[in-house]
């Protein structure tokens, strides 16, 4: 049967985030910081143009928490409402495991029933194994710690000085409720204050003061006979992690908060604007209250006078002053005594006591968890979800559990890798979070790429000999992630950028030399290195290398047949991408056309020669909500033809239309405009449904389904994953090339349909948990889909996925189209006009063909096709149509997509929905 239209599958991770207007608008005011980048002159060289977009158009990380959570006071429950939601962020770990129910209410309801079991002694692993906790001696978020923790020094203690040692075995003594509040709070901002007033937890906690009590206490510490290293690219070890002769959990806020910056952070919305009406100052939001509190401290001198100790004179005052806009102008006694008067009375009064997790063991257990998960990045559901998928009733597919204790060889590499991650997330601050960098900044990434590379080629070539004598096959590639070479090379590859940034070109044609020539780090991004190398052989290197007696002109053609050369070894590259490959045929056929290359001995790649998405326009009937009718969530005529005043757009009124559609049941239904577009479809003789991506993941799931699950060590780290944990990261691809390209090989061969029919009987009873695999999907109709499907475009479609299956996650067109092999051919349509469309008494228009048939349904009405489109589209058996209604853009990513569809021979169509009538309801 024809599966139903489904909702946009949840692999497309842009739907729902918030993005803020550009600067341009004003809409913010002053709020946003970040400039627009600046035009690219339009004199610029098209081809230095396309080289340069081959740098930017990456897909940067967050900043990593490794490096993020030591820079914010704030209350972790301020209402200051200045601050934009943080993107929600997965490890690979969670991409792994099955999707499971985490929220609190879930937890809750878990431990509640695990609290009715009887006590098994058999610690942290027993009550794991056995699944068995007890309300108030033990919790999910703790044990998950606790199992953590133990994996890690149970495998890899080596890791760990003797003070870290110490400090964990003060943790293990630490009462349970203490242990509960600090696995809370590191989960939380864990480097600001939190009022303990404020916390809660009273129904886990009996005794909060005395959880605190033990949390601050100091402890001391035998001396680390682990020596300081320097890692290169840092300015400075970082101040805060190092373990001294003592140490508490965590801090107090009468020892360390002691200025007016600190402790102003920590008011919420109404106690500042209580605070400011007192002060006289005013401000539309908490940043600006904040700011004019500050700057009323350092301006009034008479303010709060009268309230001042003898204690607070300028020599014995505790406050160093605040960070003000004016502070070099006032940084007098006065100014200090004024803000202590502001400290002393934002603490009584407001605030109360606070506590904040210590930086050092905080930074201890950050780096724990980072062994633990491999990721730089983790959240409470990345610390729950493990448990919560042991104990979901679900199948797992089999294959061999392999973790290994050996990804960071020594406690060195370790913090040379933070090291590195902290000097890549500086790079990136100045690259790309504040936007446009001056010169000042291209120099200062010049100056830490200069400093890393003589420590990037050491580690180059160590990592080589490994490959070569130690690591069997495909078993380093996802253990070079986690080493400071991977992160190294990224630095190299933004150094080449700023290179070329600075005219240096000669320089840069160096490094990317080099890094084509290394095969272990970020194999994603052979393509660009080609392109760029390819275009600096092409227009600069001429000029730049002694001509060696040739003329001038002998010397560009030289270095133009060097270009050639080098476009056809990115060709012939099996890492190199799919999505690069024509902009280097493109080039190769302009060099061999300058170069007057014989016909004869040309490149013809018109067998894979893109092309535009054929544009069909379908007519319907388009519902609009009257200005007196609730809309439920979507748009009031009124707002039809204006733009969207709202920053976050997702989070109020809806932008989607709504239309009838005249094959529901009961007719005229309200729907999307992709339902609407599918029932035109769907009239035409084509099967098919709404779901994005959905089809193509759950084809790569079933096709490929041996391949992913093949033994590779250091993937599988627990028995519960749907995934390898590199399936979203490019060491996937070339640490099984020769399996991929077989698979691939065996589907172009028409074997699809086999392999699909045998991964169903093996697992369909079962309803084996496997990334991206939709088991509603009835398994003839995807046999009718392999079949109509032509096998080498299956294989190029599926080969996408395999290189880039995180970042293919969206852009899909929003209709899968086939037509069965009984269905006899569409009809070839003259070059006409569209008929006139006759409503009639319901409303709905007519499509007629121009010979005048009544198309079945009473679809909408398509746009008439040329001669040519409507041949092209009568062959076609696998069609992916983009809809499209009216105002609405392709993004880049769906213009990927429409590009690696069309150079696979797949008949793809941008479907755009017209109101050929509007009714108000």
């Amino acid at each position: 049967m024809v599966l139903e239209t489904r909702s946009p599958a949840k692999h497309n991770q842009m739907r729902g985030r918030l993005i803020q207007h550009p600067k341009s608008t004003n809409f913010d005011g002053d709020k946003l910081e970040q400039r627009p980048l600046k035009r690219l002159k339009k004199t610029e060289d098209e081809d230095e143009l396309l080289g340069r977009l081959a740098f930017d158009t990456e897909v940067l990380p967050s900043s990593p928490n490794i490096t993020a959570r030591n820079v914010l006071n704030s209350d972790a429950e301020s209402d200051n409402d200045d601050l934009q939601p943080t993107t929600e962020r997965q490890t690979d770990l969670e991409f792994a495991l099955p999707p499971v129910k985490s929220d609190r209410e879930a937890i809750e309801e878990y431990e509640a029933f695990r609290a009715a079991e009887e006590v098994v002694d058999g610690g942290i692993v027993g009550r794991l194994g056995q699944r068995r906790w007890i309300k108030g001696k033990s919790s999910i978020y703790v044990d998950a710690f606790n199992l953590a923790l133990e994996t890690v020094l149970g495998e890899e203690g080596h890791l760990f000085d003797e003070a870290e040692m110490t400090l964990f075995g003060c943790w293990r003594a630490l009462s349970y409720e203490a242990q509960y509040l600090y696995v809370r709070l590191f989960l939380r901002k864990t480097s600001a204050w939190h009022r303990i007033n404020r916390l809660g937890y009273h129904g886990d906690i009996a005794d909060l003061e005395t959880a605190i009590t033990d949390l601050q206490e100091s402890r001391l510490l035998p001396e680390s006979t682990a020596e300081q290293q320097d890692n290169p690219g840092e300015l400075a070890p970082p101040e805060g992690p190092t373990l001294g002769s003592s140490f508490t959990f965590a801090d107090r806020s009468e020892e360390h908060i002691t200025t007016l910056e600190e402790a102003s952070s920590l008011l919420l919305l109404d106690e500042l604007k209580g605070l400011a009406k007192e002060a006289k100052v005013t401000g539309k939001n908490k940043t600006e209250l904040l700011k004019a509190l500050r700057r009323a401290s350092g301006k009034q001198t008479g303010l709060g006078w009268a309230s001042l100790k003898r204690s607070d004179t300028a020599d014995t005052t505790a406050s160093t002053g605040s960070i003000m806009e004016d502070e070099s102008r006032d940084s007098s006694p006065h100014r200090e005594n004024r803000d202590a008067h502001f400290v002393r009375k934002i603490m009584s009064d407001t605030t109360g006591s606070c506590i904040r997790l210590s930086v050092a063991p905080l930074k201890l257990f950050e780096r724990v968890h980072l062994v633990f998960y491999r990721s730089t990045e983790w959240t409470e559901k990345s610390l729950t979800t493990i448990i919560l998928a042991r104990i979901s009733r679900r199948n797992f597919p089999e294959y061999v559990v392999s973790r290994s204790a050996d990804i960071f060889s020594s406690r060195s590499s370790l913090l040379e890798f933070e090291a590195a991650v902290r000097t890549q997330y500086r790079i990136d601050t100045i690259l790309e979070f504040n936007g446009n960098p001056n010169r000042d900044g291209l120099q200062q990434v010049l100056d830490i790429f200069e400093e890393v590379q003589p420590r990037w080629r050491v580690l180059l070539r160590e990592e080589q000999r490994k490959e070569d004598s130690i690591y069997e096959i495909g078993e380093g590639a996802y253990l070079r992630r986690l080493s400071p070479a991977w992160v190294y090379t990224r630095i190299m590859h933004k150094g080449a950028y700023v290179l070329g940034k600075l005219r240096h070109h000669a320089e840069e044609h160096a490094i990317l030399t080099e890094l084509l020539q290394q095969r272990l780090f970020h194999a994603s991004r052979r393509g660009s290195w080609y392109q760029r190398k390819a275009l600096l052989e092409e227009h600069y290197k001429a000029t730049l290398e002694p001509k060696e007696g040739r003329s001038d002109e002998a010397q560009k053609k030289h270095w133009k047949c060097i270009a050639l050369r080098t476009c056809e070894s990115g060709l012939q590259d099996q890492e190199v991408h799919l999505i690069y490959h024509y902009d280097l045929q493109k080039r190769i056929l302009k060099l061999e056309k300058q170069l007057k290359v014989p016909k004869r001995l040309q490149h013809d790649f018109s067998h894979v020669k893109l092309a535009k998405p054929v544009e069909r326009v379908v007519y319907g009937t388009q519902v609009v909500r009257g200005p007196d009718t609730p809309d439920n969530g979507r748009r009031s005529s009124s707002a039809q033809g204006r733009r969207n005043s709202s920053p976050h757009p997702l989070r109020g009124r809806s932008t989607k239309t709504i239309w009838l559609d005249p094959a529901s049941s009961p007719p005229n239904q309200e729907c999307s405009v992709e339902a609407m577009c599918l029932s035109y479809y769907r009239a035409l003789g084509y099967k098919g449904f709404h779901a994005e991506g959905g089809i193509l993941r759950t084809l790569f799931a079933y096709l490929f389904y041996d391949v992913l699950f093949a033994y590779l060590p250091n993937v599988f780290q627990t028995p519960y994953q749907t995934c390898p944990l590199d399936l979203h990261t490019d060491a996937f691809y070339p640490s099984r090339l020769s399996e991929i390209n077989t698979r691939c090989a065996e589907i172009a061969n028409g074997e699809a349909g086999a392999i699909v029919r045998r991964v169903w009987e093996e697992q369909a009873e079962r309803r084996t948990c496997v990334v991206g695999l939709d088991w509603a999907f009835d398994v003839e109709d995807l046999l009718e889909i392999v079949q109509a499907w032509e096998g080498e475009a299956l294989a190029t479609v599926c080969k996408v996925l395999a290189q880039e299956y995180g970042q293919r996650g969206g852009g899909v067109p929003d209709l899968f189209l086939w037509r069965p092999p009984s269905t006899t051919a569409l009809p070839v349509f003259p070059a006409t006009t569209p008929a006139t469309l006759d409503t009639g008494s319901t409303g709905i228009p007519a499509a007629t063909d121009p010979a005048g048939a009544q198309l079945p349904g009473n679809a909408p009405k398509a746009e008439v096709p040329t001669p040519s489109e409507s041949r092209q589209r009568s062959e076609a058996r696998v069609l992916f149509a983009e809809v499209k209604s009216e105002n609405d853009r392709l993004s880049d990513t769906q213009r990927l997509w429409l590009s690696v569809l069309g150079g696979a021979g797949i008949a793809v169509e941008l479907c755009r929905a017209e109101a050929s009538e509007v009714v108000v309801r």
